[in-house]
């Protein structure tokens, strides 16, 4: 997501860490707290997933020292009494971070209880817990994430606390010029329309299609592969804190379609030049200064070209959503499939209309010249939700259909979208030959292998290559786990597991700064984010008095 004119944008930012953080921890573990600590505490050499681990999974910790023999390492309960103990293994240099590492394994102690330390050459852990039940919080408050985002609803208190409350943004309440008759740039259109609703960008106030698909998707995906594995109960129903809890849908696909919603406003109507297209993204003439709340935001609204990468983004999340909500609502699942089969004829008519990278005043540019990953990953959830034989023609005469590089070095992004569509068709039942099926699973499979091999080699088992600490890479890393939770649900082998679970020891704190990068997850966390309007909160709480 853009975060503001002078910070770069690479083509493989992702949708965002807390998303797909959700996603592996929906599937992965049992519901109940997580712990959360201090963000004062020193960084250490020891570095652990600071929240936690899973008695049944991986437990492995990584000491950045120069010395080269093994160290001896004391897991220690809260009482300070030794319950394990061992020797570190020597790595020698991590290639992507430089540091000089070994790593501690005490997989094999499977207690449970809160305030365990790792000690390891004189250095101490920060505290963690050993529980079954350790990333339902990570879940839901992940999950609220989306909640703060949203435009065109009040954020009420009930629900999110006094602090972070406001009033609805961008719903022509004076000072907004609202988001209910947006005109487009001088030159797009001759016409406004309404496109109220949806999701904020965190860098402004922005909202942007390329952006909005893959995280509507990524969303949907995680209740779909939930309820597969018989776990939806964890993302259903007054599992969350929104204001539509209660109306008997899930929770998180009430989320979702508080997106989809939007999503589909952007749809160029019927009679229009380009009918049937989406609007690339709307957002401020201007960049939107800082802090501000979207609410108190004067600025003109435009609506910017439309684009086939985002045309073919809503074409993917509403076939999606026919497909998984039609058991909740009949009616919304047509619209959705409505709006899908008209961004996909239209996305076929223009299938070279590009958002130009020089469009980047007041928002963004999600330049995109590369589509034909969009349109397989299109095809294919329209293929999975209609079995139709045009659809399904579509997704295998495409070149991605049978690349390697579906599922690419630096993981799946907004831009980088193949491995949506392969993801699709490995586990959504489907009339593809048998011989076809096996082998797009293969394919999950085998670049699931890839990553668990790249984490081998890596002092703090992070599935990125040599040169994957690039802007937006956490979003990478737990994309890459949601490849090996799929291969895990194809296969049943525990590997896959044991993979996934590492990726949440490397973002919770297993790392080279040695910090969860999840606000409010371990004693030190990440704070103060890039953020338009929750920057006043911070202000006010470091303000002097008097």
């Amino acid at each position: 997501m853009p975060t503001g004119a002078s910070l770069p944008r690479p083509r493989r930012l992702a949708a965002t860490l807390l998303t797909s953080s959700l996603l592996v921890g929906g599937l992965l573990t049992t519901p109940a707290a997580a712990a959360v600590g201090s963000d004062a505490a020193a960084t250490t050499a020891v570095r652990v997933n600071q929240v936690g681990y899973l008695p049944d999974g991986p437990k492995r910790a990584t000491v950045v020292t120069t010395a080269t023999q093994p160290l001896t390492w004391q897991l220690r309960d809260a009482s300070g009494t030794a319950v394990a103990s061992g020797a570190t293994v020597p790595r020698g240099a991590d290639a992507p971070s430089g540091q000089s590492v070994q790593v501690a394994d005490f997989s094999s102690f499977q207690g449970s209880g809160s305030g365990y330390v790792l000690t390891v050459d004189g250095s101490s852990s920060v505290p963690f817990d050993l529980r079954a039940n350790l990333y339902d919080g990570l879940r839901s408050d992940a999950m609220a994430f989306f909640h703060h985002q949203r435009s065109g609803i009040p954020i009420d208190a009930s629900l999110v606390g006094s602090a972070h409350a406001r009033p609805a943004g961008h719903l022509g309440v004076a000072p907004n010029k609202g988001d209910t008759s947006v005109p487009c740039q001088a030159g797009v259109c001759d016409y406004t329309q309404d496109v109220r609703g949806g999701w904020y960008d965190a860098g402004d106030h922005g909202k942007y299609v390329v952006n909005g698909g893959i995280s509507t998707w990524l969303m949907v995906n995680s209740f779909e592969r939930a309820k597969r594995a018989g776990k939806d109960a964890a993302l259903g129903d007054s599992s969350l804190k929104v204001p539509e809890r209660g109306n008997g849908v899930p929770d998180v696909l009430d989320e979702a379609r508080w997106e989809l919603d939007f999503l589909m406003r952007m749809q160029v109507p019927e009679g229009k030049p380009y009918a049937g297209m989406a609007f690339h993204k709307i957002h401020d003439a201007a960049w939107t200064g800082m802090p501000l709340r979207p609410d108190q935001d004067p600025q003109p609204r435009e609506l910017h070209r439309p684009s086939t990468a985002a045309t073919l983004n809503l074409a993917a999340a509403a076939a999606q959503c026919a497909r998984v909500y039609r058991a909740y609502d009949p009616a919304f699942a047509d619209r959705c499939l409505s709006a899908a089969r008209k961004a996909w004829t239209a996305a076929r008519a223009n299938p070279a209309l590009y958002a130009p990278d020089s469009d980047s005043t007041g928002g963004g540019a999600y330049g995109d010249t590369t589509v034909s990953d969009e349109f397989y990953w299109a095809a294919a959830e329209l293929y999975a939700t209609t079995d139709e034989s045009g659809y399904r023609d579509a997704a295998t005469d495409s070149s991605w259909h049978t690349s390697s590089t579906a599922f690419s070095a630096y993981g799946f992004g907004w831009a980088d979208t193949a491995a949506l569509g392969r993801l699709t068709l490995a586990t959504v039942p489907n009339g593809l030959p048998a011989a076809d099926r096996d082998r797009i699973r293969t394919s999950v499979t085998a670049a699931a292998d890839g990553y668990l091999s790249r984490m081998a080699a890596r002092g703090y088992a992070v599935p990125v290559p040599a040169d994957g600490y690039f802007w937006g890479s956490n979003g990478e890393v737990a994309n890459d786990a949601i490849v090996l939770a799929v291969a895990g649900e194809l296969t049943g082998k525990e590997r896959y597991r044991t993979g996934a679970l590492e990726t949440m020891d490397y973002l919770l704190g297993r790392n080279a700064l040695g910090q969860s990068y999840v606000s409010g997850y371990g004693e030190t966390s990440s704070q103060n984010q890039h953020h338009r309007f929750w920057d006043p909160i911070r202000a006010s709480r470091t303000a002097p008095s008097g």
